[in-house]
């Protein structure tokens, strides 16, 4: 480690390690449209040293080699690891790691606390007091390892992180996101206004952190391959016109990411739109300052106009949709369906600590029952969501929000292997599986096969957790191995 504390710049990554060409068998199930699950019984996955899946075959596991000699046969064996899930049952599956595209990684230690509070209170109390304390490295290294650690063993290969003002703590939280091997988008939060005096900094000081830290995740990963700057303007109400419009031109030039709050709460929007009096709408302000694009994630999105909704769907900017944060500071119901009706990419945040749980498993639950609070008001039945269409919100949806459709989200050839194995039967885990609800994908027709597996993924969502995730893979590497 360097003399301020932090690792050289060639960090040794969990996600970067030399493998060799792998073979994993196993049942995959993924969601690579919107409510679609579709299941691949006893597959082979070949995946190569780059991490790289380079063929699936099905109704293979009994003989993986076969399948290896079918795709290369002048590969030796004796350079591939075969990966079998060791489990003799029909509820252990592999599933695509999730994507968490709103999460603040310093605010993870308030998770479950916020009291009767609705948002703007609850920032006063709560979270800046916390965010200001990360000046301290040693506070900040404690918090961003253990949310790393959490969100990683609930299955989560990729999160956007909102980090602090401060540029060392920004960069410590890129580096053991590098560590651990997570692939992540570090924003370094900005807020030149409207915040206390513990917890603000001038434009300038503003603008050469937020240089300092995208230079230094461009040192520890040149090539971007797990970990990418993201431009972070809190919320507009956080920022002065000059600073948004800095961000704004900072994420056109190398078209960088970009993330930040909307249309949270009706009193926010109020609020906000008092301070910029020209504009008429929330996402106005942020387009005129050049801060949309396809590559920008807007948190919650709860009350979008019409004409809102249609200029993030022209532009092609992703919504973060956080129901545990929604619920839990009474911000509003999300009308999830109206934007993915309008083409908008829709993926799942757990906004933590205004969410109360570092696991989108907890929170794609939550989608599901939000959306269904959502008709009791409406009487539109259409606004359901469905348990596939939360999985695809958590995996594909995510990746599409996050520009990372072609590498992750789902099982294609070409893609990464990332993903997390599921055991529905693990030790201590909360469900109760009984005997003839299990799938036979040898002996039952695959119709009654995938009926079965169907009913075990229902009982997954509303019923699994951290206990469940055996493995976790990023990049093709085993990042979580857990041993009961």
């Amino acid at each position: 480690m360097t003399q301020d504390g932090f690792f050289e710049t060639d960090v040794k990554s969990a996600g970067l390690s030399d493998i060799n060409f792998t073979v994993y068998c196993g049942t995959l199930a993924h969601t690579p449209k919107l409510g679609v699950l579709e299941v691949i019984p006893n597959a082979v996955v070949g995946v190569d040293q780059d991490g790289i899946i380079v063929f699936i075959t099905p109704n293979a596991a009994d003989d993986p080699l076969k399948a290896v000699s079918a795709y290369d046969p002048t590969l030796s064996l004796t350079q591939v690891d075969v990966i079998n899930t060791d489990l003799q049952n029909e509820s252990c599956f592999w599933f695509p790691g999730f994507f968490d595209t709103h999460i603040h990684a310093p605010q993870f230690s308030n998770n479950g606390i916020f009291g009767n509070s609705t948002l703007l209170d609850w920032l006063e109390k709560y979270t800046f007091p916390l965010e200001s304390s990360f000046k301290d490295l040693s506070i900040a290294k404690e918090h961003y390892e253990r949310v790393i650690d959490r969100t990683l063993s609930n299955g989560t290969t990729c999160a956007s992180y909102y980090a602090t003002i401060h540029p060392l703590a920004s960069k410590l939280l890129a580096e053991i996101a590098l560590k651990k091997g997570q692939r992540a988008f570090i924003g370094k939060v900005c807020m030149d206004k409207n915040s206390p005096d513990h917890y603000i900094e001038t434009a300038d000081e503003c603008k050469q952190a937020t240089l300092d830290v995208i230079d230094h995740i461009e040192k520890i990963d040149p090539e971007m391959e797990l970990i990418a700057p993201i431009i972070t303007p809190r919320f507009a109400g956080s920022c002065t016109s000059e600073l948004l419009k800095w961000l704004g031109d900072l994420r056109e030039s190398k078209n960088y990411h970009c993330q930040t709050h909307i249309n949270e709460t009706q009193v926010e929007i109020e609020w906000i739109l008092k301070q910029f009096p020209d504009y008429n709408t929330y996402t106005d302000i942020y387009n005129d300052h050049n801060l949309l694009s396809n590559k920008t994630i807007l948190g919650h999105g709860i009350h979008f106009t019409e004409y809102e909704k249609d200029l993030i769907s022209k532009i092609g900017c992703g919504v973060a949709h956080c129901p545990t944060s929604n619920s839990s500071i009474t911000s509003g119901e999300a009308r999830i369906r109206w934007l993915l009706d309008a083409g908008i990419n829709v993926g799942l945040g757990t906004d933590c600590s205004g969410g109360f749980t570092p696991s989108i498993l907890e929170v794609s639950k939550h989608a599901l029952l939000v959306s269904r609070h959502l008709v009791m008001g409406s009487k539109n039945e259409k606004e359901k969501l469905t348990v596939n269409e939360c999985l695809y919100l958590a995996t594909m949806g995510g990746a599409n929000v996050c520009k990372l459709q072609d590498k992750a989200g789902s099982f294609e050839i070409g893609k990464k292997w990332e993903c997390q194995l599921i055991d529905l039967d693990v030790q201590g885990s909360a469900l109760d599986i009984f005997d003839y609800q299990r799938p036979n994908w040898k002996e039952n027709d695959y119709v009654e096969a995938k009926s079965k597996f169907q009913n075990l993924i229902d009982k997954w969502v509303f019923n699994g957790d951290d206990r469940n995730v055996r493995k976790v893979y990023t990049n093709g590497r085993c990042v979580v191995n857990k041993e009961y």
